[in-house]
């Protein structure tokens, strides 16, 4: 399976990269976003863009694949409604446009969030562009799309939240980790990466899969 990363330097693309590069079943890696990412591999290539909502300077780059992860996205906290829905709506929607056109057969799979709003009407800002874009995406011709809705993610060997206070508070609750794992709305960064490549690999029974499938998921991958 060869996969396109989109966002591969954030923390959940940090956790689909490493996943990939370890998973013998994927052949090769594309990774797209502002910054390359600090990995070498022999199945590694980077693309660095500065306008991530055009695609067309990589068009032939981004044709034949089979999967694309969409990782990129950013925290509402602070934010006014019409910039946070340029990240998350327009410039993931321009992108997917394009690749839905180039990969008929391609597999499209977007972090989206636990509590994302489906109906697009509830009253926070975040979980209504959230739920506009999964249902913008889940119109495209794609040959399928996954929304995956993590909840709390603990990042694990050596993956790392670019926002630092998060990452601090990831560091100061660090032992309580194993405790936090038996919640159902918490899983790692590897476990959130080995089900993008599960259901990239075999699908799932329905489009919107939540924290606690993807542990399942998970499991079923390292059987």
């Amino acid at each position: 399976m060869k996969i396109i990363i989109f966002g591969a330097t954030g923390m959940v693309g940090q956790s689909a990269l490493r996943e990939c590069l370890l998973n013998d079943e994927v052949q090769e890696v594309l990774t797209v976003g502002r910054k390359p990412a600090p990995q070498q591999h022999k199945k590694l290539k980077q693309r660095v863009l500065e306008n991530l909502t055009d695609l067309a300077g990589i068009k032939e780059k981004v044709t034949g694949w089979d999967a694309c992860l969409f990782c990129l996205g950013v925290s509402s906290a602070g934010m006014k409604e019409e910039e946070y829905r340029r990240i998350t709506y327009d410039l993931t929607l321009s992108a997917a446009e394009t690749l839905a056109g180039l990969n008929p057969q391609m597999t499209f799979i977007y972090v989206s969030g636990s509590g994302t709003d489906s109906s697009e009407s509830g009253r926070s800002m975040w979980a209504r562009v959230k739920g506009e874009t999964e249902n913008a995406l889940l119109r495209l011709p794609f040959k399928a799309a996954y929304m995956f809705r993590p909840g709390v993610i603990l990042p694990v060997y050596g993956v790392t939240s670019k926002t630092k206070w998060y990452q601090t508070l990831y560091d100061v609750m660090k032992p309580l980790n194993p405790m936090l794992m038996r919640l159902k709305s918490v899983i790692t960064s590897e476990q959130l990466g080995q089900a993008m490549i599960h259901v990239s690999l075999q699908g799932y029974d329905r489009p919107i899969i939540e924290s606690y499938e993807l542990k399942e998921i998970s499991m079923k991958a390292q059987q």
